[in-house]
This record gives C-alpha cells, structure tokens and sequence, in this order.
C-alpha cells in the first residue's frame, strides 16, 4: 500500500511539475491589432522622412504614385510603354538611400524579367510600366515596394527603401 502510495504521489508531483516548467516566467503581452497598426505607420512614416531626405540631399524633383513609389523619368524612351506579360530587360544600378551600391547590371549582368509576372521586387514591376524601350529613370522603392521587413537576406538590408537606376534596354511582346 504504502509503495502504490509513492508511486501515485511521485507520478503526481512529476505531472505537476512538468507543467509548471511549460508555463513563462514572464510571459509577454502580444502587442493588439491597433498597436500593430501604430506601429507600422511610425515606421512607414520615418521611412518616409527619409526618403524625402535623400530627394532634397540631391536636389531632385520626383512624382509620387499612389503606392509610395517614387520616380523621375530622364527619357521616356520610345514605343509602348512596357505593360503586363511583357519581357524587359534592364540596365540597372541598385543602392540604399546611404549611397552603398548593392548591385548593379555593370557586375551582374542585365536583368531579364516578366512585367507583373516574374519575382522582381513590386515596385521595380510599377515603375517599369513608365517606360518604353530605351527609357531611363531614377525610382526609389519604399521597402514594403522593395525587400520589405527582411531584406534580401544578403546586401539589402530589412526595412530598406531601395534606389534604383534603371535604363529599359529591351522591350518585348
């Protein structure tokens, strides 16, 4: 009786305990949907503070869509201007708002892609669809346009707007 006792009170004391290990010391409160919200407005916002930063440093004169894109067309180029299902290859230089160069087609070659298709950061995808063959623009992607809040896990760093320099070399049905 008295082992049917320590087993039963050693099983009880073991469940107890493993439980109680299960449990946080200090467990954190996730933040509410509003909080979420708020936070992701602060952030877009300095985003945006410095964005306009690097717009005044350079003295440039820029649009903005509706997206957050901004860009300044240096030559339209001719012809169509590039749409949906079409292939376009670009001449391009990619750097974050600093100046560091992150890539650039003069190392890595042209880059070839499918407008609205293929996995090119969303708004390289808006802004081409101002150009026709042989245009050449500045756009600056705000990062949610870009390689949002993880970077491109190799020279882009998270929640970075990007500067692109592009120049639309082939346009193609």
């Amino acid at each position: 009786m008295i082992l049917k006792y320590l087993i039963v009170s050693s099983l009880l004391i073991c469940f107890i305990s493993c439980g109680q290990k299960n449990r946080p010391q200090n467990e954190m409160k996730m933040p509410s949907q509003e909080e979420s919200i708020q936070a992701g407005k602060a952030m877009a916002k300095q985003e945006d503070t410095e964005i306009n930063a690097y717009i005044k440093r350079y003295n440039l004169v820029m649009e903005r869509t509706g997206t957050g894109l901004r860009y300044k067309i240096l030559n339209e180029g001719v012809g169509v201007n590039a749409s949906t299902g079409m292939k376009a290859t670009v001449k391009f230089k990619t750097s974050l708002l600093d100046g560091t160069v992150c890539y650039s087609s003069d190392s890595t070659g042209n880059e070839t892609f499918v407008v609205d298709r293929d996995n090119v950061e969303s708004g390289l995808h808006e802004g081409i669809k101002k150009l026709s063959k042989g245009g050449i623009a500045k756009f600056i992607l705000p990062s949610h346009l870009a390689h949002g809040l993880t970077g491109d896990n190799n020279r882009i760093p998270a929640r970075s707007p990007v500067v692109y320099d592009i120049e639309l070399i082939d346009l193609k049905e």
